[in-house]
């Protein structure tokens, strides 16, 4: 049998749970000798929500829409450094728009087999389920997902690989 394995991407967002799960995603890949892509995705609409509701004006957007860059830059960056200390090569890609639908649209350009995500944040409200963009990908990608949990135990099978 071949390895159902062959691509994976890794979805990062800045927060810790996403780095936890580059940190997995770096070990499955090592262990199975798949290709990586770790995606960022800048979330255009919550700032076209945010413009509409006129929380930000025009140029206020612009200059958060340079730093989620920035912050994506800065992340990225990250990841290839934790992908290069492990003697793994990792494509990094990012892309601007509604988080959810980018994942789902990379996903299917990518020929992705295995969608690797942070621990879901607790869902407080009906409206907290709706507007988890990582739970909505989960839901609607047409490859299996990979849910990380455990930090210690990821951090501790991380750094054992040479």
């Amino acid at each position: 049998m071949s390895n159902p394995v062959r691509k994976i991407m890794v979805y990062v967002d800045g927060t810790e749970q996403s780095i936890t799960a580059v940190q997995y995603a770096i070990c499955l890949a090592s262990f199975s000798g798949a290709e990586l892509i770790a995606h960022y995705v800048i979330n255009t609409r919550a700032m076209e929500d945010l413009l509409r509701a006129r929380i930000f004006l025009k140029d206020e957007q612009e200059d958060y829409e340079h730093d989620m860059e920035s912050d994506a830059e800065r992340y990225l960056n990250h990841v290839n450094e934790l992908a290069v200390k492990k003697g793994l090569s990792i494509i990094t890609r990012r892309s601007k728009g509604n988080v959810h639908k980018e994942i789902v649209n990379a996903i299917k350009e990518e020929d992705v087999d295995l969608l690797v995500i942070g621990e879901l944040s607790r869902i407080r409200s009906r409206r907290d389920e709706f507007y988890d963009e990582a739970e909505r990908a989960m839901r609607t990608v047409p490859c299996s997902v990979l849910i990380v949990k455990d930090e210690d135990r990821v951090w501790e099978m991380y750094e054992s690989l040479s």
